[in-house]
């Protein structure tokens, strides 16, 4: 059973907002559980795109990044992308909803991994493996097609501000395989994990705010966070990268190349903490230019700037 995290206290007008929040999810989820998967993700897609290109959420900050990310590519090719990803937002939704209700034979067919070996050798050392992906393809599809391979796998969950899709969201975690650890209890949580030889899945490329490491990203200086490089230097666990890849032209089927970063600790922490951030990011990177409207361009990525980028600005 998923673990609460410690209460947070609520007014009565947002937990009510959170209760029929969650209902509504609810009723939908059960709905788009008995549609054929196929008219799901077709009306998923549009409701993505309805959201990005008639409602404009989020739409200003989506431009900007893929300025940011892609300056050299044409405005019509970044308005694309950016419609598109909003499709994918959908259909990825669409995907989650259903994926409680997948078999274990029903995961391994529909997510291939490349590297997958590789990783059972390095479990050998004894020492777990740590796991980066980032905001990309179908990060949750990818953790449940390795716990549905046998690779006993723990996931480092953020909590939300609502507490009903926390724990819904957790249980599905559990559920599939997966041993959630929440993110205030994972420094002692993802050593406890590697010190059992586990995999330690991270996604960890959200914007870190003012207690990050300034690793480039696209080019730019984006806040990152040093746990995830913390944990494998101090373990000597070794750390791979993949991320869940919808295929082109292929519904419902995803490719995940795993492969180990090139990482040799020098002694020097702080050194040794950006090299490793900075291969992640570069291998992050790749994957993104290879699929871009596959990303999760609404995140504020680039949100806080250097100390001394500030200081020029004013």
């Amino acid at each position: 059973m998923v673990r609460s995290p410690p209460a947070r206290s609520h007014v009565g007008g947002r937990s009510l907002r959170h209760s029929l929040e969650y209902g509504s999810f609810r009723l939908l989820r059960g709905f788009w559980g008995l549609l054929p998967e196929t008219l799901v993700v077709r009306l998923a897609a549009l409701a993505g795109t309805f959201a990005g290109t008639v409602l404009r959420i989020r739409r200003r900050d989506v431009d900007a990044h893929l300025e940011r990310a892609f300056p050299d590519r044409s405005r019509s090719w970044r308005n694309r992308v950016a419609r598109a990803s909003y499709a994918h937002l959908g259909r990825e939704a669409a995907t989650l909803f259903r994926l409680p209700r997948w078999s274990r034979e029903r995961l391994l067919e529909r997510v291939t991994f490349e590297g997958l070996d590789d990783v059972r050798r390095a479990m050998e050392l004894g020492r777990g493996v740590v796991l980066l992906t980032g905001h990309l393809g179908n990060w949750e599809l990818a953790g449940a097609a390795l716990a549905a391979r046998g690779i006993p796998l723990d996931v480092v969950g953020k909590g939300m501000a609502n507490r009903s899709f926390e724990a819904d969201l957790f249980e599905t975690r559990e559920r599939l395989g997966m041993r959630v650890i929440e993110m205030t209890r994972a420094p002692k949580g993802v050593l406890r994990a590697l010190g059992e030889g586990r995999v330690v899945a991270i996604v960890g490329d959200q914007n870190a705010h003012r207690g990050g490491v300034f690793v480039p990203f696209f080019g730019l200086d984006a806040s990152t966070a040093r746990g995830p490089a913390l944990f494998a230097i101090r373990t000597g666990a070794p750390t791979f990268y993949g991320a869940a890849v919808r295929e082109p032209g292929r519904v419902g089927r995803y490719l995940v190349r795993l492969r180990e970063m090139p990482f040799e600790p020098t002694g020097d922490l702080e050194m040794d903490v950006q090299a490793l951030l900075t291969a992640y990011l570069g291998a992050l990177e790749e994957s993104v230019k290879a699929a871009p409207e596959q990303y999760f361009w609404q995140h504020k990525r680039w949100k806080t700037r250097p100390s001394e980028e500030q200081r020029s600005a004013g």
